[in-house]
């Protein structure tokens, strides 16, 4: 595995120096100080938009990156002394049908979905960090975090303000953003930024600077240059108190525990130390806001992962949280404060020192729960990152989660019987370098991770590095990881431990002209697990074929083939029945679709399809299907469904389970909406109903009224001798009033 690694991180620290100059460097836009007043109406007739320079000529970016847009978007920018000032003209094509296509008015609305105009600024010219704030064309906002070069967290939300017009021919956006909700280095006079627009009528999707049609217009190497003929003003004091109040009731029918009525209030705090430096508090902070997870059917071996929502967790939090990979997580914010343990109060520090550094420093401590006998803890995270050459940094990760006041040694009888030992404190340290060519066309990592635990010593440690190559039309990648059996992560995410593994993945995209298919090409991915000992315990290769139509909607195809050898028992149906013996050997050979339909339709649906081998020579059939319509731009309703069908000697039989999930969104405002879903998932024998009405009062403040009930199917299950279908196993009703207050 080392002999693997080497070239990789090789080639890494390589870094490709030569192309460390941005992509786009000769589009740049003149930004200057408002001459007049700008009102945020949706209407441009003001003095100060007229003296402002035009950015216009979009070039295509979908379907094709070979030509100017079809579309005509103008936008101008100028600011004041509190705000940044953008507006921006979408005119209409001129083929028929209705002018727009969106799914609602709900905020963070899906990309794809809708047609909209989003702004992408690179605040510290560093083409990896930035903000992304945008609406659809009926003003719904889109706002969120950038990180790792064009990804956007859509959970990130911050005060700023918006309105839409809409014409015959065209509508109309203004937005005002506070210097205070960005974070941006004093004195620096040149930012990156891009303008995105997406026309769905059109299937087209394009950019004020050009983008290469295999990225996304969020990446942030292809930004052209904002350039301040004077730096951006200062925001002065920048202190934000946002406090909370919450009144709830909540009843557990299964174990019989009567209405409980609850009272709570706590605070965060958000305070600028510098304009790129922010220090966030939070004392006794709640989270029922926080949308449900989506259920899942779970055939897996190994955790799921579920991601994190919670707004404290979030501002620079992908230092923390997306050191590693998908599956060596040396830190998952998640493990704090979820499940019923208490946060009694946080703080962290986070964000620019000057262009190149960037530092997290964050401290949370969690009550204690006597049910369970988990003693009170602290979680304390360091976080450093140091740019180099064009795009890449190095960085290292310090984490420590530690038990207060407690003695995992004391003697078993002084330990509550059914109540687990903790350990009294989990360390990780690790370190990082990645790499992202100031062409995007490269992209890579190499790392190391050690733990500390007490009484554990050797095999604790993680290597890991990819390297990947993503042109028009080859992606070519490579990843290989050694993970010690003795490696553990309290405050992370690695749900896989004792392995070695190696990926390689191929795939070519071809482009043919004057046919409804825009794309078409196949992909092989195939990948390995060893023992410590090197001898294989897993293996899949998988080879698909994508087709890509005009019309945006696409099709796939895939066979597979796998290998396991079992290193622990395994219930192949997840439903808590017999098991298979650690160490037995099982293969199989599937193949499947996948499609989904255009998103210019008022109805959308999609479909997937998996049909093969399974575990213990037998078979499993699963079907999927996604239903939409809207009522644009007020309803969209939607539905899934999951079937899944198992096949197996005995003692399991055969083995079926239904995954279906409805839902509904309202939006009645672009600040009032009104959301129901309900998931019934019989594998987990348990149907939600969850209600939520959300009103946005003012930027960022809101009233939340959220119900949730939980149902077990078949009521005899739970003691109950009422008859029906199903029985209502917890109820909760939630209202929770939240203020932004800038001080």
């Amino acid at each position: 595995m080392r002999f693997l690694l080497n070239p990789i991180v090789l080639l890494l620290l390589v870094a490709l120096p030569a192309l460390a100059q941005r992509k786009n460097a000769d589009y740049q836009y003149q930004i200057e100080r408002a001459v007049a007043p700008v009102v945020v109406d949706g209407s441009i007739d003001e003095a100060a938009w007229q003296s402002t320079q035009l950015a216009s000529d979009f070039w295509m970016v979908l379907p094709m990156d070979t030509s100017r847009a079809r579309v005509r978007t103008d936008v101008r920018m100028t600011y004041d002394d509190r705000n940044l000032y953008l507006s921006a003209v979408c005119f209409y094509s001129d083929l028929p049908g209705k002018p727009y296509v969106v799914e609602s008015r709900r905020r963070d609305w899906n990309f794809g979905r809708n047609d909209n105009f989003i702004l992408f600024m690179d605040t510290f010219d560093d083409q990896t960090n930035g903000f992304a704030f945008g609406t659809n064309s009926v003003g719904a906002q889109w706002d969120g975090l950038m990180f790792e070069g064009s990804k956007v967290n859509l959970s990130w939300d911050n005060k700023w303000t918006s309105a839409v017009r809409n014409y015959a021919d065209r509508y109309v956006l203004e937005m005002a953003i506070p210097f205070k909700t960005i974070r941006y280095k004093p004195g620096i006079s040149r930012w990156g930024i891009n303008f995105s627009r997406q026309d769905l009528k059109t299937t087209e999707k394009s950019a004020w600077a050009p983008v290469p049609r295999q990225f996304p217009t969020a990446s942030l190497a292809y930004t052209g240059m904002l350039v301040w003929q004077q730096p951006p003003p200062t925001p002065g004091a920048n202190i934000s108190l946002i406090p909370y109040a919450l009144t709830s009731m909540a009843r557990d029918y299964e174990h019989g525990i009567p209405t409980k009525n609850k009272f709570n209030a706590g605070l965060d705090a958000k305070i600028a130390i510098t304009s790129s430096l922010n220090l966030d508090l939070t004392i006794n902070p709640d989270f029922s806001q926080v949308d449900v997870d989506q259920q899942v059917t779970n055939l897996d071996r190994f955790e799921l992962f579920f991601p994190e929502r919670r707004q404290f967790f979030l501002e620079n939090g992908d230092q923390f949280s997306n050191f590693g990979y998908g599956t060596i997580r040396p830190f998952f914010s998640r493990r704090i404060g979820l499940g019923g343990v208490p946060i009694r109060f946080g703080a962290r520090l986070s964000g620019k020192l000057d262009q190149n550094w960037r530092v997290g420093i964050m401290d949370m401590q969690t009550g204690a729960v006597e049910a369970t006998g988990l003693p009170a803890q602290n979680f304390a995270v360091v976080a450093l990152q140091r740019r180099v050459f064009a795009r890449s940094n190095v960085g290292v990760l310090f984490v420590n989660k530690q038990s207060l006041n407690y003695a995992p040694g004391i003697p078993i009888d002084s330990v509550s019987v059914g109540q687990p030992v903790y350990t009294q404190y989990n360390r990780n340290l690790g370190f990082e370098y990645n790499l992202a060519s100031a062409n995007n066309l490269w992209t890579g990592k190499a790392m190391y991770l050690k733990s500390f635990s007490p009484l554990v010593s050797g095999n604790d440690a993680i290597l890991a590095g990819n390297l990947q190559y993503n042109s028009r039309q080859w992606l070519l990648g490579g990843q290989v990881e050694s993970v010690g059996k003795n490696y553990t992560a309290e405050a992370g995410y690695v749900p896989r431990r004792g392995y070695r593994k190696a990926t390689g993945t191929a795939g070519y995209t071809f482009f043919p002209t004057g046919t409804s298919v825009l794309s078409h090409g196949p992909q092989l991915q195939s990948t390995y697990f060893f023992d410590p000992t090197g001898r294989q315990s897993d293996n899949e290769s998988y080879l698909s074929y994508t087709i890509t139509f005009r019309s945006k909607s696409v099709l796939q195809t895939w066979v597979a083939t796998d290998y396991v050898r079992l290193l622990a028992p395994f219930d192949p149906t997840n439903t808590g029945r017999q098991t298979l013996a650690t160490g037995t050997e099982h293969s199989w050979r599937a193949w499947g679709t996948k499609f989904d339909s255009k998103p210019q339709s008022l109805f959308t649906y999609g479909f997937s399809s998996r049909y093969g081998g399974y575990y213990a020579n037998g078979t499993r059939l699963n079907l999927t299907a996604d239903l939409g319509y809207r009522f644009q731009p007020y309803v969209s309703l939607a539905a899934s469904a999951s079937y899944n069908d198992i096949r197996l000697s005995q003692p399991w039989g055969q083995t079926t389970f239904w995954l279906v999930g409805p839902r509904f969104d309202v939006t009645m405002t672009n600040t009032l909406y009104l959301t129901t879903f309900i998931q019934y998932n019989e594998q987990q024998k348990n149907m939600n109903v969850n209600a939520r009405i959300q009103w946005r009062y003012k930027p960022a403040s809101d009233f939340f009224l959220v119900y949730t009930d939980n149902y077990l199917p078949n009521s005899a299950q739970i003691g109950q001798d009422v008859p029906g279908l199903f029985s209502v196993r917890n109820r909760a009703l939630v209202l929770k009033w939240t203020y932004w207050w800038n001080l």
